[in-house]
Protein backbone atom coordinates (compact mmCIF):
# COMPACT_ATOMS: atom_id res chain seq x y z
CA UNK A 1 0.00 0.00 0.00
CA UNK A 2 1.38 3.40 -0.95
CA UNK A 3 0.41 6.59 0.90
CA UNK A 4 0.66 9.78 -1.20
CA UNK A 5 2.22 12.66 0.69
CA UNK A 6 0.97 16.23 0.43
CA UNK A 7 3.35 18.10 -1.95
CA UNK A 8 2.99 21.24 0.12
CA UNK A 9 5.16 19.75 2.83
CA UNK A 10 8.74 20.97 2.64
CA UNK A 11 11.68 18.58 3.12
CA UNK A 12 14.17 19.22 5.89
CA UNK A 13 17.35 21.02 4.90
CA UNK A 14 19.47 18.28 6.47
CA UNK A 15 18.98 15.05 8.47
CA UNK A 16 19.79 16.97 11.63
CA UNK A 17 16.62 19.03 11.19
CA UNK A 18 14.59 16.18 12.61
CA UNK A 19 13.23 14.75 9.38
CA UNK A 20 12.10 11.16 9.54
CA UNK A 21 13.52 8.56 7.21
CA UNK A 22 10.92 6.06 6.02
CA UNK A 23 12.41 2.91 4.53
CA UNK A 24 11.17 1.68 1.20
CA UNK A 25 10.26 -1.93 0.54
CA UNK A 26 13.63 -2.53 -1.09
CA UNK A 27 15.48 -1.09 1.90
CA UNK A 28 13.51 -3.26 4.31
CA UNK A 29 14.25 -6.32 2.18
CA UNK A 30 11.36 -8.40 3.56
CA UNK A 31 11.24 -11.57 1.49
CA UNK A 32 8.25 -13.82 0.98
CA UNK A 33 9.91 -16.49 3.08
CA UNK A 34 10.31 -14.09 5.98
CA UNK A 35 6.69 -12.99 5.73
CA UNK A 36 5.61 -16.65 5.74
CA UNK A 37 7.72 -17.28 8.83
CA UNK A 38 6.14 -14.30 10.57
CA UNK A 39 2.68 -15.58 9.80
CA UNK A 40 3.56 -19.02 11.14
CA UNK A 41 5.10 -17.59 14.32
CA UNK A 42 1.95 -15.52 14.80
CA UNK A 43 -0.04 -18.77 14.93
CA UNK A 44 0.54 -19.63 18.59
CA UNK A 45 -1.11 -23.10 18.60
CA UNK A 46 1.06 -24.18 15.65
CA UNK A 47 4.28 -22.92 17.26
CA UNK A 48 3.48 -24.57 20.58
CA UNK A 49 2.53 -27.81 18.78
CA UNK A 50 5.79 -27.84 16.82
CA UNK A 51 7.82 -27.32 20.00
CA UNK A 52 5.93 -30.04 21.87
CA UNK A 53 6.29 -32.47 18.99
CA UNK A 54 10.05 -31.94 18.83
CA UNK A 55 10.36 -32.33 22.60
CA UNK A 56 8.28 -35.53 22.72
CA UNK A 57 10.05 -37.24 19.82
CA UNK A 58 13.46 -36.03 21.01
CA UNK A 59 12.74 -37.36 24.49
CA UNK A 60 11.78 -40.76 23.09
CA UNK A 61 14.85 -40.95 20.84
CA UNK A 62 17.19 -39.99 23.68
CA UNK A 63 15.61 -42.60 25.95
CA UNK A 64 15.90 -45.49 23.49
CA UNK A 65 19.05 -44.45 21.64
CA UNK A 66 19.87 -44.30 17.93
CA UNK A 67 21.38 -47.38 16.31
CA UNK A 68 24.56 -48.36 18.18
CA UNK A 69 24.26 -45.30 20.46
CA UNK A 70 22.45 -46.39 23.65
CA UNK A 71 19.79 -44.27 25.32
CA UNK A 72 19.76 -43.01 28.86
CA UNK A 73 16.95 -45.32 30.05
CA UNK A 74 18.28 -48.32 31.97
CA UNK A 75 15.92 -50.95 30.53
CA UNK A 76 15.59 -52.23 26.97
CA UNK A 77 12.23 -52.83 25.30
CA UNK A 78 13.27 -56.49 24.74
CA UNK A 79 14.59 -57.14 28.24
CA UNK A 80 12.63 -59.49 30.52
CA UNK A 81 12.51 -58.28 34.13
CA UNK A 82 10.93 -59.96 37.18
CA UNK A 83 7.54 -58.38 37.80
CA UNK A 84 7.51 -56.13 40.87
CA UNK A 85 4.60 -54.35 42.54
CA UNK A 86 2.16 -56.33 40.35
CA UNK A 87 3.45 -54.46 37.32
CA UNK A 88 1.84 -51.16 38.41
CA UNK A 89 3.26 -47.83 37.13
CA UNK A 90 5.78 -46.18 39.46
CA UNK A 91 5.42 -42.70 37.98
CA UNK A 92 4.48 -40.05 40.56
CA UNK A 93 3.89 -36.34 39.95
CA UNK A 94 4.01 -34.96 43.51
CA UNK A 95 6.87 -35.32 44.12
CA UNK A 96 7.91 -36.08 40.58
CA UNK A 97 9.64 -39.44 40.23
CA UNK A 98 9.93 -41.97 37.40
CA UNK A 99 10.74 -44.91 39.61
CA UNK A 100 11.91 -48.23 38.19
CA UNK A 101 8.97 -48.70 35.79
CA UNK A 102 7.15 -45.38 35.14
CA UNK A 103 4.53 -46.91 32.84
CA UNK A 104 4.44 -50.26 34.62
CA UNK A 105 5.37 -53.66 33.21
CA UNK A 106 3.81 -55.81 30.53
CA UNK A 107 2.23 -59.16 31.30
CA UNK A 108 5.55 -60.93 30.64
CA UNK A 109 7.65 -58.47 32.67
CA UNK A 110 9.04 -56.07 30.04
CA UNK A 111 9.45 -52.44 31.02
CA UNK A 112 6.49 -50.67 29.45
CA UNK A 113 8.15 -47.23 29.41
CA UNK A 114 10.93 -48.59 27.17
CA UNK A 115 8.36 -50.28 24.94
CA UNK A 116 6.23 -47.14 24.57
CA UNK A 117 9.29 -44.99 23.81
CA UNK A 118 10.44 -47.51 21.21
CA UNK A 119 6.96 -47.59 19.70
CA UNK A 120 6.88 -43.79 19.61
CA UNK A 121 10.20 -43.69 17.75
CA UNK A 122 9.10 -46.34 15.24
CA UNK A 123 5.78 -44.60 14.63
CA UNK A 124 7.63 -41.31 14.05
CA UNK A 125 9.97 -43.00 11.57
CA UNK A 126 7.02 -44.42 9.70
CA UNK A 127 4.97 -41.23 9.58
CA UNK A 128 7.82 -39.04 8.34
CA UNK A 129 9.03 -41.60 5.80
CA UNK A 130 5.52 -41.96 4.39
CA UNK A 131 5.17 -38.17 4.29
CA UNK A 132 8.48 -37.54 2.50
CA UNK A 133 8.08 -40.32 -0.09
CA UNK A 134 4.41 -39.53 -0.68
CA UNK A 135 5.17 -35.82 -1.11
CA UNK A 136 8.00 -36.49 -3.56
CA UNK A 137 5.98 -38.84 -5.76
CA UNK A 138 2.91 -36.63 -5.55
CA UNK A 139 4.85 -33.53 -6.60
CA UNK A 140 6.49 -35.30 -9.54
CA UNK A 141 3.26 -36.86 -10.84
CA UNK A 142 1.16 -33.74 -10.26
CA UNK A 143 3.75 -31.40 -11.79
CA UNK A 144 4.14 -33.47 -14.95
CA UNK A 145 0.38 -33.90 -15.37
CA UNK A 146 -0.41 -30.23 -14.78
CA UNK A 147 2.38 -28.82 -16.91
CA UNK A 148 2.23 -31.04 -20.01
CA UNK A 149 -1.51 -31.79 -19.97
CA UNK A 150 -2.75 -33.79 -22.95
CA UNK A 151 -1.98 -37.52 -23.02
CA UNK A 152 0.55 -37.18 -20.19
CA UNK A 153 -2.13 -35.78 -17.93
CA UNK A 154 -4.61 -38.47 -18.96
CA UNK A 155 -2.23 -41.36 -18.31
CA UNK A 156 -0.96 -40.09 -14.95
CA UNK A 157 -4.40 -39.13 -13.66
CA UNK A 158 -5.94 -42.46 -14.67
CA UNK A 159 -3.13 -44.17 -12.78
CA UNK A 160 -3.90 -41.93 -9.82
CA UNK A 161 -7.59 -42.80 -10.02
CA UNK A 162 -6.81 -46.52 -9.97
CA UNK A 163 -4.81 -46.14 -6.75
CA UNK A 164 -7.44 -43.88 -5.19
CA UNK A 165 -10.40 -46.21 -5.72
CA UNK A 166 -8.69 -49.00 -3.78
CA UNK A 167 -9.02 -48.36 -0.01
CA UNK A 168 -5.72 -47.40 1.55
CA UNK A 169 -6.21 -49.81 4.42
CA UNK A 170 -6.54 -52.69 1.93
CA UNK A 171 -3.38 -51.71 0.07
CA UNK A 172 -1.61 -51.22 3.39
CA UNK A 173 -2.68 -54.64 4.60
CA UNK A 174 -1.29 -56.28 1.46
CA UNK A 175 1.98 -54.34 1.75
CA UNK A 176 2.20 -54.91 5.50
CA UNK A 177 1.69 -58.64 5.25
CA UNK A 178 4.55 -58.82 2.76
CA UNK A 179 7.12 -56.50 4.36
CA UNK A 180 5.81 -55.83 7.87
CA UNK A 181 8.24 -58.25 9.44
CA UNK A 182 11.25 -56.62 7.76
CA UNK A 183 11.22 -53.53 9.96
CA UNK A 184 9.33 -50.24 10.32
CA UNK A 185 11.46 -48.25 7.88
CA UNK A 186 10.99 -50.67 4.97
CA UNK A 187 7.28 -50.86 5.76
CA UNK A 188 7.07 -47.06 5.63
CA UNK A 189 8.89 -46.94 2.29
CA UNK A 190 6.39 -49.28 0.66
CA UNK A 191 3.43 -47.48 2.22
CA UNK A 192 4.80 -44.19 0.89
CA UNK A 193 4.44 -45.53 -2.66
CA UNK A 194 0.65 -45.71 -2.24
CA UNK A 195 0.11 -42.49 -0.25
CA UNK A 196 0.92 -39.89 -2.91
CA UNK A 197 -2.40 -39.61 -4.73
CA UNK A 198 -3.91 -36.74 -2.75
CA UNK A 199 -0.84 -34.54 -3.11
CA UNK A 200 -0.62 -35.34 -6.83
CA UNK A 201 -4.14 -34.05 -7.48
CA UNK A 202 -3.52 -30.85 -5.50
CA UNK A 203 -0.21 -30.13 -7.25
CA UNK A 204 -1.77 -30.80 -10.65
CA UNK A 205 -4.50 -28.25 -9.97
CA UNK A 206 -1.91 -25.64 -8.94
CA UNK A 207 0.22 -26.28 -12.02
CA UNK A 208 -2.77 -25.99 -14.35
CA UNK A 209 -3.31 -22.48 -12.99
CA UNK A 210 0.29 -21.33 -12.68
CA UNK A 211 1.42 -22.51 -16.12
CA UNK A 212 -0.75 -19.78 -17.68
CA UNK A 213 0.87 -16.95 -15.72
CA UNK A 214 3.02 -14.30 -17.40
CA UNK A 215 6.25 -15.26 -15.61
CA UNK A 216 6.01 -18.77 -17.07
CA UNK A 217 5.56 -17.37 -20.57
CA UNK A 218 8.51 -15.04 -20.01
CA UNK A 219 10.71 -17.95 -18.91
CA UNK A 220 9.61 -19.99 -21.92
CA UNK A 221 10.38 -17.12 -24.31
CA UNK A 222 13.78 -16.67 -22.65
CA UNK A 223 14.63 -20.26 -23.63
CA UNK A 224 14.30 -21.99 -20.26
CA UNK A 225 13.90 -25.76 -20.40
CA UNK A 226 10.75 -27.49 -19.22
CA UNK A 227 12.56 -28.91 -16.20
CA UNK A 228 13.76 -25.45 -15.18
CA UNK A 229 10.32 -23.93 -15.63
CA UNK A 230 8.72 -26.69 -13.56
CA UNK A 231 11.17 -26.82 -10.66
CA UNK A 232 12.57 -23.25 -10.63
CA UNK A 233 9.58 -21.13 -11.57
CA UNK A 234 6.27 -22.95 -10.99
CA UNK A 235 7.04 -25.28 -8.08
CA UNK A 236 8.25 -22.49 -5.70
CA UNK A 237 4.87 -20.81 -6.19
CA UNK A 238 3.05 -24.04 -5.32
CA UNK A 239 5.24 -24.97 -2.36
CA UNK A 240 2.62 -23.79 0.13
CA UNK A 241 0.11 -26.37 -1.10
CA UNK A 242 2.80 -29.06 -1.04
CA UNK A 243 3.89 -28.36 2.54
CA UNK A 244 0.36 -28.19 3.92
CA UNK A 245 -0.68 -31.39 2.14
CA UNK A 246 2.46 -33.13 3.38
CA UNK A 247 1.74 -32.28 7.02
CA UNK A 248 -1.79 -33.62 6.64
CA UNK A 249 -0.39 -36.78 5.05
CA UNK A 250 2.00 -37.21 7.98
CA UNK A 251 -0.90 -36.93 10.41
CA UNK A 252 -2.88 -39.52 8.45
CA UNK A 253 0.18 -41.81 8.37
CA UNK A 254 0.07 -42.09 12.16
CA UNK A 255 -3.46 -43.47 12.00
CA UNK A 256 -2.60 -45.73 9.05
CA UNK A 257 0.35 -47.29 10.86
CA UNK A 258 -1.71 -47.73 14.01
CA UNK A 259 -4.54 -49.40 12.11
CA UNK A 260 -2.24 -51.80 10.28
CA UNK A 261 -0.33 -52.74 13.43
CA UNK A 262 -3.60 -53.22 15.31
CA UNK A 263 -4.79 -55.61 12.60
CA UNK A 264 -1.47 -57.45 12.62
CA UNK A 265 -0.21 -56.22 9.22
CA UNK A 266 2.19 -53.55 10.44
CA UNK A 267 5.25 -53.74 12.66
CA UNK A 268 5.80 -57.27 13.94
CA UNK A 269 7.11 -58.57 17.25
CA UNK A 270 9.77 -58.49 18.74
CA UNK A 271 9.85 -54.89 17.50
CA UNK A 272 7.06 -52.61 18.70
CA UNK A 273 4.97 -49.68 17.57
CA UNK A 274 2.17 -47.76 19.24
CA UNK A 275 -0.48 -49.61 17.27
CA UNK A 276 1.07 -52.99 18.03
CA UNK A 277 1.10 -52.19 21.77
CA UNK A 278 -2.61 -51.39 21.69
CA UNK A 279 -3.35 -54.58 19.78
CA UNK A 280 -1.25 -56.73 22.13
CA UNK A 281 -2.90 -55.32 25.26
CA UNK A 282 -6.48 -55.07 24.04
CA UNK A 283 -7.56 -57.94 26.27
CA UNK A 284 -5.97 -56.27 29.32
CA UNK A 285 -8.05 -53.10 29.01
CA UNK A 286 -10.25 -53.94 32.00
CA UNK A 287 -7.63 -55.41 34.34
CA UNK A 288 -4.51 -53.37 33.45
CA UNK A 289 -5.78 -50.29 31.58
CA UNK A 290 -2.45 -48.43 31.67
CA UNK A 291 -1.10 -50.90 29.08
CA UNK A 292 -3.74 -49.58 26.70
CA UNK A 293 -3.94 -45.90 27.63
CA UNK A 294 -0.25 -44.96 27.35
CA UNK A 295 0.20 -45.84 23.65
CA UNK A 296 -3.29 -44.51 22.87
CA UNK A 297 -2.41 -41.22 24.56
CA UNK A 298 0.71 -40.73 22.45
CA UNK A 299 -1.12 -41.64 19.24
CA UNK A 300 -3.72 -38.93 19.91
CA UNK A 301 -1.05 -36.41 20.92
CA UNK A 302 1.05 -37.00 17.79
CA UNK A 303 -1.99 -36.69 15.52
CA UNK A 304 -3.20 -33.48 17.16
CA UNK A 305 0.22 -31.81 17.18
CA UNK A 306 0.88 -32.54 13.51
CA UNK A 307 -2.59 -31.29 12.55
CA UNK A 308 -2.09 -28.06 14.49
CA UNK A 309 1.24 -27.52 12.73
CA UNK A 310 -0.52 -28.13 9.42
CA UNK A 311 -3.14 -25.50 10.27
CA UNK A 312 -0.39 -23.01 11.08
CA UNK A 313 1.38 -23.70 7.78
CA UNK A 314 -1.88 -23.28 5.89
CA UNK A 315 -2.43 -19.88 7.47
CA UNK A 316 1.20 -18.93 6.86
CA UNK A 317 1.20 -19.73 3.15
CA UNK A 318 -2.28 -18.32 2.54
CA UNK A 319 -2.64 -14.92 4.25
CA UNK A 320 -6.35 -14.85 3.37
CA UNK A 321 -6.90 -17.51 6.02
CA UNK A 322 -6.05 -15.23 8.92
CA UNK A 323 -5.34 -11.59 9.70
CA UNK A 324 -1.69 -11.09 10.50
CA UNK A 325 0.10 -7.96 11.69
CA UNK A 326 3.49 -7.80 10.01
CA UNK A 327 5.02 -4.78 11.67
CA UNK A 328 4.29 -2.08 14.18
CA UNK A 329 4.94 1.54 13.29
CA UNK A 330 6.03 3.46 16.35
CA UNK A 331 4.94 7.00 17.14
CA UNK A 332 6.74 9.64 15.11
CA UNK A 333 8.23 12.66 16.91
CA UNK A 334 6.41 15.98 17.00
CA UNK A 335 8.83 17.59 14.52
CA UNK A 336 8.76 14.73 12.01
CA UNK A 337 8.63 16.02 8.44
CA UNK A 338 7.90 13.86 5.41
CA UNK A 339 9.47 14.81 2.12
CA UNK A 340 6.94 16.44 -0.20
CA UNK A 341 6.25 15.10 -3.65
CA UNK A 342 7.26 11.54 -2.76
CA UNK A 343 5.49 8.27 -2.07
CA UNK A 344 6.11 6.35 1.14
CA UNK A 345 5.85 2.55 1.17
CA UNK A 346 4.49 1.23 4.46
CA UNK A 347 3.11 -2.19 5.40
CA UNK A 348 -0.48 -2.61 4.27
CA UNK A 349 -2.86 -1.60 7.05
CA UNK A 350 -0.16 0.08 9.14
CA UNK A 351 -1.01 3.35 10.84
CA UNK A 352 1.62 6.08 11.05
CA UNK A 353 1.00 8.48 13.94
CA UNK A 354 2.55 11.81 14.73
CA UNK A 355 2.09 13.59 18.02
CA UNK A 356 -0.30 11.02 19.38
CA UNK A 357 -2.72 11.19 16.45
CA UNK A 358 -2.90 11.91 12.74
CA UNK A 359 -4.89 11.24 9.60
CA UNK A 360 -3.11 9.51 6.71
CA UNK A 361 -5.19 8.76 3.61
CA UNK A 362 -8.40 8.61 5.58
CA UNK A 363 -7.01 6.54 8.46
CA UNK A 364 -7.44 8.24 11.82
CA UNK A 365 -6.31 7.15 15.27
CA UNK A 366 -5.61 8.80 18.61
CA UNK A 367 -3.45 5.94 19.87
CA UNK A 368 0.27 6.55 20.03
CA UNK A 369 1.29 3.07 18.92
CA UNK A 370 -1.14 1.36 16.65
CA UNK A 371 -1.40 -1.10 13.82
CA UNK A 372 -4.68 -1.56 11.98
CA UNK A 373 -5.51 -4.47 9.75
CA UNK A 374 -7.38 -4.28 6.51
CA UNK A 375 -10.79 -4.74 8.09
CA UNK A 376 -10.29 -1.64 10.29
CA UNK A 377 -8.35 0.51 7.84
CA UNK A 378 -8.91 -0.68 4.25
CA UNK A 379 -6.87 0.65 1.41
CA UNK A 380 -8.86 3.68 0.18
CA UNK A 381 -7.70 3.11 -3.38
CA UNK A 382 -8.86 -0.47 -3.51
CA UNK A 383 -12.19 -1.24 -5.05
CA UNK A 384 -12.70 2.34 -6.19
Amino acid sequence: MSIPIDPSLEPPSSPSDGGVHVQTADERGVSQGRLTLRRFLAHKPAVISAILFILIVGFAVSATGIGPIPGWWKWSYEQLIPITNSGLPTLTLFPFSLGDHPFGQSTVGKDYFAMVMRGLVNSSYIMFTIGIIGAFLGVVVGALAGYYRGWVDSVLMRLTDIVIVIPVIVIGAVVGSAVGGLGPVLLAVFLGFVAWTGIARLVRAEFLTLREREFVEAARVAGASDARIIFKHILPNAIGVVIVATTLLIAAAVILETSLSFLGYGVRSPDVSLGLLISANESAFQTRPWLFWWPAFFIVILSLLVNFVGDGLRDAFDPRQKRVVFRKVKELPQDAVLVGGTTVDVPEGALVTAGGGTNVSGVTSERADDVLDEEIAPDPGRGA
